[in-house]
């Protein structure tokens, strides 16, 4: 039976998001904070538990690979993931399963597409907080396996041009391989929209007084982006991405969401916003696309 990427979801991974929830997982505690996007998750994961799926499939900025593009590939992890920008919020105990049947195809096809690219097999292997982050936001319960992407520096090292049309291929191959697979799927690119941030922590991290978006140049660059989404505008969004990228120094340089509209096949169908947010300074989104809805 042919497989199917059935929903595709924005999902960023601000760890104060996880701090603010009090999950047993997480070993800071919070009084409250970030309540527009922690709520958004909430109106997220509603829709999403009435549609049938098998796996999660991540593609995440914070595991930096400079050759090819890797695949976590080790059926059980285990440990502590531990914010290295902010150890004061985020110190989680993660216990996750992989689908490394289906890791194995993704790198299959990634190979078959030209796609520089490495099954991730070392069990000792530490889990980036991106994966972990926008995994528990959109389950909390972990019921479902998963499989991480790394991010690849082909916009780093050669140009953003070169890195969409890098990205745009991987999101395509993902797609065949999810379709191959036999599965139906959920792709999550974790990532955050404007990117300047603030550098000093307030006293109380979840004093939302403190909270605001860094500059009214990023935040017109946010509108305009999720403007396109909402109108199912996708391949003029791509069209931009390289000027957003530098006009708003957007976390959509690691390309997990050119990778997302890759993988959904650039939906012409409106996405639904389920919020908008700022995390020190940073434009956050939480967004889904609904295949159903094509």
């Amino acid at each position: 039976m042919k497989g199917q990427v059935v929903a595709g979801v924005l999902a960023p991974h601000p760890p104060h998001l996880v701090y603010a929830e009090n999950p047993p997982q997480n070993e800071p505690k919070s009084e409250c904070g970030w309540e527009e996007l922690r709520w958004g998750y909430e109106r997220l994961r509603q829709q999403l538990s009435h549609i049938d799926y098998d796996v999660i499939i991540v593609h995440t900025p914070h595991w930096h690979t400079h050759t090819g593009h890797h695949i976590l590939s080790v059926p059980k992890m285990k440990g502590l993931s531990v914010d290295p920008v902010f150890p004061n919020l985020f110190r989680y105990s993660y216990d996750l399963q992989v689908d490394v049947d289906l890791a194995k195809v993704l790198y299959e096809e990634f190979q078959a597409s030209q796609l520089s690219s490495q099954l991730m097999t070392n069990k000792d292997f530490r889990v980036d907080y991106g994966t972990i982050i926008s995994g528990h936001l959109v389950q909390p319960d972990w019921k479902k396996p998963i499989v991480s992407i790394s991010a690849n520096a082909t916009y780093f090292d050669y140009s953003n041009d070169v890195g969409q049309d890098e990205m745009i291929r991987l999101g395509e191959a993902t797609r065949r391989a999810v379709e191959r697979s036999g599965k139906k799927a959920i792709l999550l690119a974790s990532c955050s929209l404007s990117h300047r941030h603030f550098t000093v922590e307030p006293p109380l991290p979840e004093d939302m007084s403190h909270e605001h978006v860094y500059n009214h140049n990023q935040y017109l660059w946010d509108m305009k982006v999720l403007k396109l989404m909402k109108e199912g505008k996708t391949q003029q969004l791509m069209s931009i991405m390289t000027d957003y990228i530098e006009q708003s120094v957007s976390e959509t340089k690691a390309g997990s969401l050119t990778w997302l509209m890759g993988g959904l096949s650039f939906p012409t169908y409106p996405a639904q916003v389920h919020a908008y947010g700022s995390v020190i300074g940073t434009g956050n989104a939480v967004v889904s696309w609904m295949e159903a809805q094509s």
